[in-house]
């Protein structure tokens, strides 16, 4: 009895033994999950179906809203609906303040965005960009009624009116003794000088141009020579295996002729030629 107890118990420890080892080998299998901002780089697949894109709609003829649903329309939203299409992705957009666009690549809450964002080398430390997609470049805005301010220079102690976070913010910092007075939106700027409450607003020339083309801004002329040349770019977490569609998709655009008539559309005229790098501008 004793002999057929202590067997008994022997077998049940081996059962269990070998249950417990099991286990064990079955949890350590690996898992494997998928990021929309993963870091690989190295895969020519997106991370996503649908790509969480940011924008400031605030920025016509490249991002503004209309009607009482406030839908977003503009040469960057026919653009990345273009680019999603080629490349198989549904494009879901996200409205928030330009200043706050980077931060949310950087953490993660969304996959890219397109909102004449400029590529700089500033930016590049901390985000990637896919390769350019328009030439744009800064220009001094005033009142019609000002005939003494034609360059940067001639701003010197003077009020100026920029969008915070952006390349014209930066450049106006430049002017000596300047006055800084900055906004969160595009819009507001120019509803400063149009008031008359500043000298002038840095900003970039195409949608100031395209602002005072269609009339929806009066009173207000462009001065002197572009500041600077530039180039916008659709901007994605460092390294994110999501880049290689978007430049995928933005090529097959550009090749197949759909970019041009997109840019038709908005501008009236034909596309500069474009660089296929984004390091290569990078200001």
């Amino acid at each position: 009895m004793v002999r057929s107890t202590l067997r008994w118990w022997r077998q049940l420890v081996l059962a269990l033994s070998c249950l417990l080892l099991v286990i064990a080998c079955n949890n350590s299998s690996p898992t494997s999950t998928k990021s929309a901002s993963s870091s690989s780089g190295g895969s020519s697949n997106p991370t996503v179906t649908t790509l969480k894109v940011a924008t400031d709609p605030t920025f016509a003829p490249f991002e503004f809203q209309v009607g009482n649903q406030k839908q977003t329309q503009g040469f960057d939203i026919d653009l990345i609906n273009g680019i999603g299409k080629a490349a198989g992705l549904q494009i879901q957009l996200q409205s928030m303040r330009f200043d706050g666009i980077i931060p949310a690549l950087q953490s993660g809450n969304v996959d890219a965005a397109i909102s004449g964002m400029t590529i700089t080398k500033k930016r590049l430390d901390v985000v990637s960009f896919s390769r350019p997609y328009i030439k744009a470049g800064l220009a001094i805005a005033v009142q019609d009624s000002n005939n003494s301010v034609t360059s940067l220079a001639d701003l010197k102690d003077k009020k100026i009116a920029v969008q915070i976070g952006t390349t014209g913010a930066a450049e106006a910092k430049k002017v000596p003794g300047a006055q800084i007075i900055t906004f969160d939106t595009s819009d507001l700027p120019m509803r400063e000088l149009g008031n008359g409450n500043v000298d002038a607003v840095v900003t970039d020339a195409p949608a100031t141009l395209h602002a005072i083309k269609t009339g929806s801004l009066k009173g207000i002329k462009i001065v002197g020579k572009l500041l600077t040349q530039e180039y916008y770019g659709i901007a994605v977490p460092k390294n994110s295996a999501n880049l290689e569609a978007i430049n995928k998709g933005l090529d097959t655009l550009i090749q197949n002729g759909t970019y041009d008539k997109i840019y038709q559309r908005w501008f009236n005229t034909k596309p500069s030629p474009l660089p296929t790098s984004a390091s290569a501008v990078a200001a």
